[in-house]
């Protein structure tokens, strides 16, 4: 994995609902559906029937180990996001939990008429793989991250992920006001351990933390730490 990532503009996704109604087989099924933060939408049964772009809002896609009670979360989505990319594929049940972080708007569509997009539009389908590739390679880096870095290195590494350069400016997007239990839930680990390493980068002056924000405050020191 390369630890020196380089930080980019966030990616110009336009799947919107105005972007939607392009793909006719899309615009003629879809629906909008509004989501209450707390609620638990996405159940397995229902992701067979229907496929989801998000809006706006955010999404947890998680699983817990019920033994150890210790919590991963696979997937954040927010907006331009889609769901469920694997019951799609295969049409297989994915036993994922969800919670809705923020008051969140989707598109659902019918699995039936997602395939048949895929099979017929070439500019859908271009898409869809590109995005594909992407969620591919996040779940290979996040194999990689639990496998061979600890805690603090796989902070660094998502904060690296989610930081874009605005007016020159690294600004913390999506996960900028998470809970912290949400956060270490996505590194692998519990809220204890991820709150040693906040305050050590608050410490070294690379982040700014309130009690619901976190800011980066200087990005070449992070970046530093990355390749150390």
């Amino acid at each position: 994995m390369n630890k020196g990532t380089i930080v980019k503009q966030p990616t110009n996704q336009q799947l919107i609902l105005s972007e939607i109604q392009k793909y006719p087989l899309l615009s003629q099924s879809s629906k909008k559906i509004f989501l209450k933060k707390g609620e638990d939408p996405l159940n397995s049964l229902d992701t067979l029937n229907n496929f989801y772009f998000v809006m706006s809002g955010k999404i947890k896609i998680y699983q817990i180990d019920f033994n150890s009670e210790k919590e991963q979360t696979l997937y954040l989505l927010s907006r331009s996001d889609m769901f469920d990319v694997l019951s799609l594929l295969d049409g297989s049940e994915n036993e994922y939990l969800s919670e809705v972080l923020e008051d969140s708007e989707l598109v659902s569509v019918p699995m039936a008429q997602m395939r048949e997009t895929i099979l017929k539009d070439n500019a859908f389908r271009h898409y869809f793989y590109a995005y594909l590739a992407e969620k591919l390679r996040s779940m290979e880096n996040l194999a990689l991250s639990l496998s061979f870095y600890d805690v603090y290195q796989r902070l660094l590494q998502l904060f690296t992920k989610f930081t874009y350069m605005q007016d020159n400016k690294p600004v913390l997007k999506t996960i900028e006001n998470l809970k912290h239990e949400d956060l270490a839930s996505m590194i692998g680990t519990v809220r204890k351990v991820l709150n040693r390493s906040l305050q050590k980068l608050k410490q070294d002056g690379v982040i700014e933390l309130s009690r619901k924000n976190i800011r980066i405050k200087n990005f070449q020191k992070l970046l530093d730490k990355l390749n150390i």
